[in-house]
This record gives C-alpha cells, structure tokens and sequence, in this order.
C-alpha cells in the first residue's frame, strides 16, 4: 500500500530548527562514572622517554665516533692464532735394547734428567777393545822410535868404516904410484871402498825410513803420532757410544708419546721414540690478512687473550714477519695459473713473544686472539729492547 502525500497549503509549512547543543539531555551521572577517561600520567611518561631515546642515540654516535677517531687503524687484530712451543724430537744416538725407562707421559723434567737407558755391554766391550787398540799404538811408537836409533846407530857404523875405507884406498894410491905395491892390491882396496860407500848409502834409507815412520819427527810426542791419534779418537768414539746408552732430557720440558716405551724394545739409532715440549720458550704464531701488514713492525705490544683463559690479558711483542705466506711452505704450493681463478686473501705467519703467562699453564696449540697496538714507530716496549 502506497502513502501519498500531498504537499502543504501556502503559509501552512513550517522551518524546523535544530536543537540547540545546550538543549541536548545531559548524560546520566552512573553513565559518566562507567565511561574511562584517558590517564594523562602514562602520555607524560612515554614522551619522556622518546625524549631520553632521541638524546642517547646522538650521544652514543658521538662517543662511538670519537673513540674510532682516536683508535681507528691503531690496533690490528686476529683469532688466526695459536700457541707454539719448540718440540724435541728424543731419539737414540746408538742402537740396542732398552734396559730401563724413568719417565712417564706428560711428565715434567729438567735438563739432564735421565729419560730411559740402552743395554750398555755391547758398548762397554767395545771400548775395552779400544783401549786395548791405543794401548798396542802406543808401544808401536815406542818401537819405532827405538828402530830410528838403531838405524842411526847403523849409519854412523858405516860411516866409519867408509873413512877407513877411504884412508886405506888413499895410503894404496900413493904406494902404487910409486909404484911399491901392486895393481891387484889397489883394485881390492877400490872395491873394499865401493862397499862402504853403499853401506852408508843404505843405512841413510833406513834412517829416513824409521824418521818417516815417525811422522818426519823424531822427537814426536807418542800421542801426537798419527796412529795413536786414531786410536784415541777410536776409543773416545768408543767412550762416546756408552756415554749415550743414558739418554738424557736436552731442557726442561714435558715429556710426551713414551707410553710405548717398553723395557726390551729394540731402538734403532735416530729414530724418534718420545717427544719433549720445552717449557722455557713459548710464542704465538698469528696468520694476519696480507692486508693487515702495512702497520705490522717488529717491537710492537700485543695484548693476548687465550680461549682456554678468557679473562686473562697476557701481554707480548711481535718478535718478527714471516719470510712468506703458509700456501708458500705447503707441502704443494697452491697454482693460480688457472682461466677460473678466483683470488684468495692470503694470510702470513707473524711470530709474537709472550713477555709475561701469568702464572697460567700454557699449552702449545691453544687458540688465542691477538691485538696489536700499532702505535707510532720507536715506541719500542722494554721487553723487546731488552731481547
């Protein structure tokens, strides 16, 4: 059903007005003490503290800033590092059993202290037989030095006889050119004087024979002949080879890889049978970036920081640069003559001392960072002047 409507008279229709804002009903009381208000407190807070943000953030880049100013390219730092130590390869110098073993792993031992020892009697045999051998050299000498004196002794006999000889051929020259005695009687003194002649000659070879056996000197101390040199230096090889059936540490250090060392066991002569970890010297070995060299000098302090030990701050210098890159001493040098090459930062073996381990036990290959204060040259630190 359709509503018609049907417009108003004239002067019949009326303007509305709107309500007046303050003729709107007044809301209830329990209606305005159920609606929230907005807190203020929390609205001062926040503002407060974007203001704190707003004025940190500027000063933390200022302070960042300035301390990349002060310190920025002055320390060069790298945890391509480790610790190193000098390892002796222990081995015997003389082969044989083993007859006895003093140490242990992981053992501590001064210099000098006996590691384990060789079955001497092979040794202690072989010197008796030296000393032996330097005995009989010694009387060789003493029998030609006597032989020398008899040959002088022959050489002076016929010496004078030769001036008899001489005298004789001479009184029968003059006889027979007087002709008082006959010619047979002057070729027998002729031959008589021939004979003498050679004697004196042989006598003189003989004489320079036993002077030769005398090393040219007759005067010769005994042990300065050659003979009895060889057999001293015979004998104290001989000494020398029983003198190394004790082995001995060569420094103070720690003992390693003697566990297999058995009583019995047969050692050849150089090979390796135990390892000592001296104690005295320890450094770092940091691999640095080619391109973290151009401030590197030798002299320079290092602050080190070992993993096993991370609040300690050890202190060293770098004692020297490495002569070539690690790819250079590789067992097979890396090639790059290659249409795919690809170029690789290479890293070079930088030697730092460490001045000072505080107290710490140290071991060779711990891991450990390194920074170096690359402060302007000749400020050299006293541990690197001193060495």
């Amino acid at each position: 059903m359709n509503a018609r409507v049907t417009p108003p008279a004239p002067g019949e229709a009326k303007p509305v007005e709107p309500p007046a804002l303050e003729a709107r009903p007044a809301v209830a009381p329990a209606a305005a003490a159920a609606a929230p208000e907005a807190p203020e407190a929390p609205k001062k807070k926040r503002s407060g503290r974007r203001l704190a943000i707003m004025l940190a953030v500027p000063v933390v880049l200022a302070a960042g800033g300035g301390y990349f100013w002060l310190t920025g390219g002055r320390y060069v730092e790298t945890d391509n590092a480790y610790l190193q130590q000098n390892k002796v390869s222990i081995s015997s110098d003389v082969a044989g059993r083993i007859a006895s073993v003093a140490v242990k792993d992981n053992q501590l031992v001064k210099a000098g202290d006996i590691l384990f020892t060789i079955d001497p009697q092979s040794y202690t045999i072989a010197l008796a037989q030296a000393d032996a051998a330097l005995a009989s050299a010694r009387v060789n000498v003493e029998q030609l030095r006597v032989a020398h004196s008899i040959a002088l002794a022959k050489l002076q006999a016929a010496r004078d006889a030769l001036e008899i000889r001489q005298k004789e051929w001479d009184r029968t020259s003059n006889l027979r050119e007087q002709g008082i005695t006959a010619e047979s009687s002057l070729d027998d003194s002729r031959l008589a004087l021939q004979q003498a002649q050679s004697n004196v000659a042989l006598e003189e070879q003989d004489v320079a024979n036993s002077v030769a056996a005398l090393a040219g000197n007759p005067d010769i101390a005994t042990d300065e002949h050659p003979a009895v040199r060889a057999a001293l230096a015979a004998r104290d090889n001989a000494q020398r080879n029983l003198d190394k059936t004790t082995i001995l540490a060569p420094a103070d250090g720690m003992v390693a890889q003697v566990a297999s060392l058995n009583v019995g066991q047969f050692v050849n002569t150089g090979s390796t049978i135990a390892t000592l970890v001296e104690s005295n010297d320890i450094w770092v070995e940091a691999n640095f970036k080619e391109t973290q060299l151009s401030t590197l000098r030798n002299g320079q302090p290092v602050e080190i920081t070992v993993d096993a030990f991370p609040g300690k701050k050890l202190e060293g210098h770098i004692d020297s640069i490495g002569a070539a890159t690690g790819a250079e001493f590789a067992l097979i040098p890396a090639q790059n003559a290659t249409g795919n090459w690809v170029k690789v930062t290479q890293r070079v073996p930088v030697k730092i001392v460490v001045d000072s381990t505080d107290g710490e036990a140290l071991v060779a290959g711990m891991s450990a960072v390194v920074n170096v204060d690359t402060k302007p040259e000749g400020t050299v630190p006293e541990t690197a002047e001193a060495n």
